[in-house]
């Protein structure tokens, strides 16, 4: 057994590993509910946007209040406040998404929930469209190229109700709201846990076919 903060520390090669998984928490950089920006993206075009992340509680925040000397407010107790805090997710969707890098910059809200977390991504489109136009484009999309990693609701959910889903995105018709034909805010929940998972187990398979194709 092994104990290490950094896993490129870690001699895998020794251990005989074929795929390493970071699933410690610590490392949270890569955004994880992106699939329905893609999808407005290309139909529409999105000029810019601002993200807001309500974010279930993560391994990195304290217990009670402590010492932070990075992030002053991340060192307050993660069970007793909503804590205001940066995030890596909107340029992580500008390298999922080359087209959209330096178009999104956003925040984070910590708030005291073990799971699911949800985006608010307000944004503007290149081409006219309604909120209305743009929720069929989702819903088509998440039932056609993307079924089984982006999702569409338009029932009166809460974020309780995505626990142990396994899609990556999961657009909430009812949230959202437009404001002209341009301009509109557009909701969309996800499992930080279970979603991941279940795109990194996909991801796994995917190399796996890669790995022993005869080349």
């Amino acid at each position: 057994m092994i104990s290490t903060r950094d896993p490129a520390e870690i001699p895998w090669g020794k251990f005989g590993a074929e795929f390493v998984v970071e699933s410690s928490g610590i490392f949270t950089t890569v955004s994880k509910a992106s699939a329905h920006m893609k999808v407005v993206h290309e139909e529409f075009g999105i000029i810019e946007g601002l993200m807001t992340t309500v974010h279930a509680t993560t391994a990195t925040q304290k217990t009670v209040d402590g010492p932070s000397m990075k992030d002053w407010r991340g060192g307050r107790g993660a069970g007793q406040n909503i804590i205001p805090s940066s995030t890596g997710a909107a340029k992580a969707v500008g390298k999922v998404l080359p087209e959209l890098n330096g178009k999104l910059t956003g925040m984070a809200f910590r708030v005291p929930t073990p799971n699911v977390s949800v985006v608010d991504l307000t944004c503007r489109l290149q081409k006219s469209a309604s909120y209305e136009t743009v929720k069929a484009a989702i819903k088509r999309a998440s039932q056609g190229p993307l079924k089984g990693i982006l999702g569409y609701t338009d029932e009166d959910v809460v974020s309780s109700d995505f626990v142990g889903d396994p899609r990556s995105s999961i657009f909430d018709a009812k949230a959202g709201i437009g404001l002209g034909n341009s301009f509109m805010k557009l909701v969309s929940w996800y499992d930080n846990e279970w979603g991941y998972s279940n795109r990194v187990v996909n991801l796994i398979q995917h190399m796996e076919l890669v790995g022993s194709t005869p080349k």
